[in-house]
């Protein structure tokens, strides 16, 4: 088998619209460039679609959803059984090009494919397990009947910090419902979606199921998509403030939305933690990503008889991190995704050390080309700091201190957002305790990381609703018929 290169998977990647089974270019005849962060160079220009692409494209999903909603639920699940195992035989080419488009190193891009290639699996097993119920009437005479069914057609927004893995959790369950999709990627990253798209054509999806519409208008695009009539649901990932305007959108249809958003996660380091434990989790909850992940670790609450010692640890950690464009051996810490995410990173940095935090490591962009930041461990943070109220997305700790188990509680709850949360102990009866009083979706308890295809995935308060994942992410794709049966 030939290697897999830049130029390789860049020759064979898509780089038209999707839309009714048919690759084509953008009404418009226009491209975009997309670039890659490491180095700031144009990877390839893919087609750039309008709001005339955008109406094409659902009425090819409008169009399709009949005949999908009735094909027989084993074969939607083979069909996502069949794109798994492309999937991940592909593994490599995948890695590559979400490297190139996003920046992460490529160890940690084919453990995203793995990710990605899970909610095949998982949704292709939860297909056929769709159900109702029958009932007698309690009062007696007739009959109770339950049926599960599509929502109908849907429109996904995914992220550009994991291009493959948040469209595989929204389009396996939709797969598996039975609703037709619009997908709109990120203009960054737009790339790894297109590659999907045309796996899942191999792995047999009908055409007009899945259409996917890239584009560098996104707004313009996707609010006459909102509000035609014809869709029935919505479901995003990004920040709070975009996901606000478009549930707003949503209300003139009243569409059923899923809506995953930013995140402000607490890292509780008791004072009966294993350290060197919770220093492994902690390089997990922060870095994974360079630390560009809603669910990235962005406080460290530590108790304040352990705090010198755990902040010591983890920025001899976080310094010895090697540095680099993610296509090479060895490298640890990709580019951010842009110059404007670095500068913001370094900016949060900066007006936390000028209140008076201490920096052990790092501070600083990186010199030279693309949009690199050296890991960075802040101790002594100000309460007031922006960089522990705000999503720091790179890779920067920002370590407090906290005095007991309410303190600690109190603080980690002290934000807007709910998705996740760590805590390091190993007091039973305080996870319990913990956990129950921790306002947020999820809880990590001695981990770093809490993603799985088999678990509900999602947020309180500010960081949405809607569960994505396990049991219940196929529920967000489906609507209840009740019938009442007179015998």
């Amino acid at each position: 088998m030939a290697p897999v290169t830049q130029k390789s998977v860049l020759s064979t990647v898509p780089t038209q619209l999707f839309v009714g089974g048919e690759w084509r270019d953008s009404l418009s005849a226009t491209t975009f460039p997309v670039h890659d962060p490491a180095t700031g160079g144009v990877l390839v220009e893919v087609a750039n679609g309008t709001v005339a692409d955008g109406e094409a494209a659902l009425d090819a999903a409008v169009a399709a959803q009949a005949d999908w909603a009735a094909t027989p639920p084993r074969e939607r699940g083979e069909i996502l059984r069949r794109a798994f195992e492309l999937l991940t035989e592909r593994t490599d080419e995948f890695a590559m090009l979400m490297t190139l488009e996003m920046g992460k190193p490529l160890a940690e891009s084919r453990g995203e494919v793995a990710y990605a290639a899970e909610f095949f699996r998982w949704f292709s097993e939860e297909a056929v397990r769709i159900h109702g119920r029958y009932a007698v009437n309690p009062a007696g005479g007739s009959r109770l009947l339950t049926m599960q069914k599509p929502v109908g057609p849907t429109f996904m927004i995914t992220p550009w910090n994991f291009p493959l893995a948040m469209g595989t959790r929204k389009i396996g369950p939709a797969v598996a419902a039975g609703c037709t999709m619009v997908v709109k990627p990120a203009q960054e990253t737009p790339l790894s979606m297109l590659a999907l798209a045309a796996l899942l054509e191999e792995a047999g999806l009908p055409g007009g199921v899945l259409n996917v519409v890239a584009t560098s208008d996104t707004a313009v695009v996707s609010e006459p998509i909102i509000r035609d009539p014809r869709l029935r649901k919505l479901t995003f990932t990004g920040s709070t403030a975009v996901g606000r305007r478009l549930v707003e959108q949503s209300a003139e249809q009243l569409l059923r939305v899923s809506m995953e958003l930013g995140g402000n996660a607490p890292f509780l380091v008791f004072d009966d933690a294993d350290l060197d434990a919770a220093v492994e989790g902690a390089m997990l909850a922060k870095m994974r990503n360079i630390g560009e992940a809603c669910t990235s670790a962005n406080r460290f609450l530590v108790h304040e008889s352990v705090a010198e010692d755990f902040g010591r640890l983890l920025a001899k950690r976080m310094g010895g991190l090697t540095v680099g464009k993610g296509t090479k051996p060895g490298v640890e810490v990709g580019p951010l995704i842009t110059a404007k995410a670095r500068d913001g990173v370094h900016e949060l940095v900066q007006e936390a050390v000028d209140k008076g935090a201490r920096l052990l490591t790092g501070g600083e962009p990186v010199a030279g080309r693309g949009h690199f930041y050296a890991p960075t461990v802040l101790v002594d943070v100000p309460a007031d700091a922006r960089v522990l109220a705000e999503e720091i997305f790179g890779p920067v700790a920002p370590i407090t201190t906290f005095s007991d188990e309410a303190d600690a509680v109190r603080q980690a709850n002290s934000t807007e957002y709910g998705l996740v949360a760590y805590a390091y102990t190993r007091d039973h009866a305080r996870v319990i305790r913990v956990s129950e009083g921790l306002e947020f979706g999820m809880v990590g308890i001695n981990t770093g990381i809490v993603s799985n295809a088999a678990a509900p995935f999602g947020g309180v308060k500010h960081s949405g609703f809607g569960r994505e994942g396990g049991f219940e992410g196929i529920s967000e794709y489906l609507e209840t018929t009740y019938v009442s049966l007179n015998p």
